[in-house]
């Protein structure tokens, strides 16, 4: 395995921190660090001003979201990102959920899948450098009937071919991250419960007449180093309930349909209840101790370095780690903790 460091969002109050996540992560060797967006900060001006300032490192959007860009301006921004940073971009994309989509990019959140293939069919041909034309359900280039004309990008990034993720949680996006894309951006990964997961990648993978060989497997997963168990899940629970309980409408979830489907349905709904009834507090504490330490590295630096072999066999590729410790030092020293242990297990590639 390798190692990735996850900033999130930016805007948070912590940016000079992230920052200097960023040139740590770059200094002691971790292959990737990424940057989120939603309605607040883009991803895109992170990540420029994370390249600028560190020097090995890759940077990757975690994720762009389809509904806030053409594909077209998404091959743009990715080329420019690979050829400022000296080929060290990679594109993460997700279709984000109904209420962002609608709410704030005035897309309709209608056939995603389809919506995604056709998407990354673009994105891939205008970094190819090929003279741009499709005629999709979604996506027309050059419009019929008008002055628009087939073009070719004219930006050359420093790589033939820059890796590309797409964020995905169910089987059917499973298997099309598999078949279409390079490698599957991951949340809420347990390496118990992987084997489902792998096998719809697998599955989309075969469909395109590929193996696993070379797919990135990347979960996003928080740490929390400490001797007290419950004490570590604590500083991860509200993360946890943002996602299962907030981001999303109650009928579409798709966080908490994984919760759910991981085996705490009760809990899931119990959480979404709390959390839409703005009882925040009471939603994060609703969430289970098990499910935490199936989807965190939580515990003394024995505790988490023994079970860096469970991610290991489950597939995963690149562990990026989200530090969850509240001071900038805390978070630093987790990430040479992290380096250490992976080491010391034997796992690094």
């Amino acid at each position: 395995m390798r190692l990735g460091v996850n900033l999130g969002y930016w805007g948070a109050g912590n940016d000079a921190d992230n920052l200097q996540l960023a040139r740590e992560a770059d200094r002691i060797g971790y292959s990737v660090v990424w940057a989120a967006e939603a309605y607040g900060s883009d991803a895109a001006t992170v990540l420029t001003w994370i390249a600028a300032q560190t020097t090995q490192i890759d940077v990757g959007s975690a994720v762009f979201q389809i509904p806030g860009r053409t594909p077209a301006n998404t091959a743009m921004t990715a080329a420019t990102l690979d050829s400022l940073s000296g080929g060290r971009f990679r594109l993460g994309l997700g279709v984000s959920g109904p209420q962002v989509s609608e709410g704030w990019h005035g897309v309709r959140f209608t056939k995603p899948l389809q919506r995604t293939r056709e998407y990354v069919s673009i994105v891939r041909m205008a970094l190819a450098r090929q003279r741009v034309t499709f005629d999709g359900e979604f996506f027309t280039l050059p419009l019929p009937d008008g002055p628009g004309k087939a073009l070719t990008l004219t930006v050359h990034p420093v790589r033939e071919r820059i890796p590309l993720y797409l964020a995905a949680i169910g089987p059917k996006n499973l298997e099309l991250a598999g078949e279409i894309a390079d490698g599957w951006l991951a949340i809420f990964f347990s390496p118990e419960q992987a084997a489902d997961s792998m096998a719809h990648i697998a599955a989309g993978r075969e469909r395109a007449g590929l193996t696993l060989d070379g797919f990135d497997v990347v979960p996003s997963v928080p740490v929390a180093f400490g001797d007290d168990i419950e004490q570590c899940a604590n500083t991860i629970r509200p993360y946890a309930s943002l996602y299962i309980g907030g981001m999303g409408s109650k009928e579409m979830n798709f966080y908490t349909q994984l919760a759910s489907r991981m085996g705490f349905e009760a809990e899931a709904d119990d959480i979404q209840a709390k959390y839409m009834s703005k009882d925040y507090r009471g939603a994060a504490g609703a969430v289970p101790l098990g499910f935490i330490d199936q989807t965190s590295l939580i515990g003394p630096r024995e505790r988490v370095r023994d079970r860096l072999a469970a991610y290991a066999e489950a597939g995963v590729t690149t562990l990026t780690i989200t530090p969850s410790a509240q001071s900038l030092d805390e978070r630093l020293a987790a990430l040479v903790t992290m380096s250490e242990i992976l080491d010391e297990s034997g796992l690094a590639t």
